[in-house]
């Protein structure tokens, strides 16, 4: 029983660490994002045909909070990927380790994937069509806040999404899930999904259509994924077996 409790309390020490490293990681990474703030906010709005506004001195420090925010979170996601390896690295096979430790770089690329695809394709689209169906009725002005808000709402969810395959064939490499398990889920995931779709999309079929697509095809591609990781985990625990049985 006391060893249980030791194991236990050594396991929350050592997440307890991994989280005050990602804690400082994104601190630094904040910091260094506020300090060229005024850049990365030139870079947003460097192709604009309008002025942005603010309604008061708190929204300009609210912006540099959201842009330093943002900027510190995908510069955080190696860092995170890493803390989340080292915690569940002793837990292990030493071929498992070296096959996880692939899915880091790739959490980041497909998270910068991600913004990248919601801020040029999905938020471009998404705000011409807004701006063209109040044309002639409305005189169209944006406050900074309301057009970062809709900014990142267009493209964090898709940052975030977009890292559902490689979270999938991680957590298949550790023997969390499995392909038939994405599978029964399918129809749960496919609602889920189509109301993420609607929720951030205007209420037409194209906006809908044009989110809808790709969210489900990263599902069915998270699940071809896994199948391929499951099968490479199912060969090597054969032929672990087998080295053992022949050892005996």
């Amino acid at each position: 029983m006391e060893d249980k409790e030791l194991n236990i309390i050594d396991h929350l020490d050592e997440l307890r660490k991994r989280l005050i490293i990602t804690a400082v990681a994104f601190l630094i990474f904040f910091i260094a994002s506020f300090i060229y703030v005024e850049q990365i906010y030139h870079w947003f709005v460097k192709d604009l045909d309008f002025d942005l506004m603010v309604l008061g001195p708190s929204d300009i420090i609210w912006i540099y909070f959201m842009l330093s925010g943002v900027v510190a979170i995908a510069a955080t996601i190696p860092i995170i990927a890493l803390q989340i390896w080292l915690f569940v690295k002793p837990a292990l096979m030493p071929n498992e380790v070296r096959a996880t430790l692939s899915y880091i770089p790739a959490l980041f690329l497909l998270f910068i994937g991600g913004l990248a695809f919601g801020y040029f394709v999905i938020f471009p689209t998404i705000l011409q069509f807004l701006i063209e169906l109040g044309d002639g009725m409305f005189i169209t002005s944006f406050t900074a806040e309301k057009y970062f808000s809709f900014v990142f709402n267009m493209t964090m969810p898709f940052a975030v999404l977009f890292e559902l395959p490689v979270v999938t064939m991680f957590l298949t490499s550790i023997g969390i899930i499995n392909p038939f398990v994405l599978q029964k889920l399918r129809k749960y995931a496919y609602f889920v999904l189509v109301v993420i779709a609607i929720s951030i999309t205007p209420p037409d079929f194209v906006s809908d259509f044009l989110v809808m697509v790709p969210l489900l095809l990263l599902y069915e591609i998270s699940i071809s994924l896994s199948k391929v990781v499951y099968k490479r985990k199912l060969k090597r625990e054969g032929m672990r077996d087998g080295n053992i049985e022949e050892g005996i």
